[in-house]
């Protein structure tokens, strides 16, 4: 039996949750409004980019601490089950933080564009004027709203010295050296298995738009491979969608490795069998 259940979204509404801790007694149970589910009998785990606990029409300071309350309540139940996960939301939350990722790169093997985190604008000048043309991206993805009230989406931008002001200063910013490249790599990785995307887009930032991209299946060169078992192994993740930019002679540049990836897309596009290896993951054990 299978359950489907979105924790931010359907508790307390329409999710029930006990768990019992004491001497000679640990187990657990949550019901949904179909399913009745002891949790010691749960034998694997696919996580997917949950709505986020913190929601609803409560004051903010009643809104924090019932969104808290049900993340260390609920969601610690669920990531405390024994078996396995894809992946873990804890080594999501790690695998998430870009410095993160692009350490765990360097050590696996991967080559990194030249990259600063900074809050400083004078560093910020000196990268651009070393390093220039460089990109900013944002070190997290985080609804916006736009000028007009419409949800807005700030991706890789080009930027030169000249544009690097004061508001430098305001937050935590990442600029990066730009890589000049004939396409795109989209690897997904599930367990031991890498499927792998050429994208062909002519654009700096391909997810801007999908409609204009061509798909092309290919082999990632053994070195690309190796690197993406070794990243995986050091950050305990059992799947992972890597980018990469492919120079005009032939380099492979990591970009980013998202924990929690979209791959929907790409098996339509392309019928490379993504979902069948996930499902596969997840009865491995079984």
């Amino acid at each position: 039996m299978s359950t489907r259940l979105d924790p931010g979204r359907d508790f307390p509404a329409c999710l029930d949750l006990s768990a019992w801790y004491g001497d000679g007694e640990q187990r657990a149970t949550i019901a949904t409004t179909s399913r009745h589910v002891e949790l010691a009998q749960v034998q694997a785990v696919y996580y997917r980019r949950p709505t986020p606990y913190l929601h609803g029409p409560a004051a903010p300071q009643h809104a924090r601490f019932t969104a808290a309350q049900a993340r260390f309540g609920l969601g610690g139940v669920l990531a405390s089950l024994r078996c396995p996960y894809i992946n873990h939301p804890w080594r999501i939350a790690a695998a998430e933080h870009k410095p993160l990722q692009l350490a765990t790169a360097r050590t696996a093997g991967f080559t990194i564009p030249a990259t600063l985190i900074t809050n400083r604008m004078a560093d910020a000048r000196a990268f651009a004027d070393e390093h220039g043309p460089i990109i900013y991206k944002p070190l997290r993805m985080t609804p916006l709203d736009g000028a007009d009230g419409q949800p807005a989406t700030i991706w890789a931008t080009p930027v030169n010295s000249d544009q690097l002001d004061q508001r430098v200063n305001h937050a935590a910013h990442l600029f990066q050296a730009r890589v000049h490249k004939a396409a795109d790599i989209r690897i997904t990785a599930v367990g031991n298995r890498l499927f792998c995307v050429r994208i062909e887009s002519g654009m700096l930032d391909w997810r801007q738009d999908y409609e204009k991209h061509r798909y092309v299946v290919v082999d990632p060169p053994p070195t690309i491979t190796e690197a993406c078992m070794a990243y995986l192994k050091h950050l305990d993740l059992r799947f992972a969608a890597f980018d990469f930019a492919v120079t005009d002679d032939g380099r492979w540049v990591f970009l980013e490795a998202n924990p929690n990836g979209q791959w929907a897309w790409l098996q339509d596009a392309t019928r490379l069998p993504i979902a069948p290896a996930i499902a596969d993951l997840l009865l491995e054990g079984k």
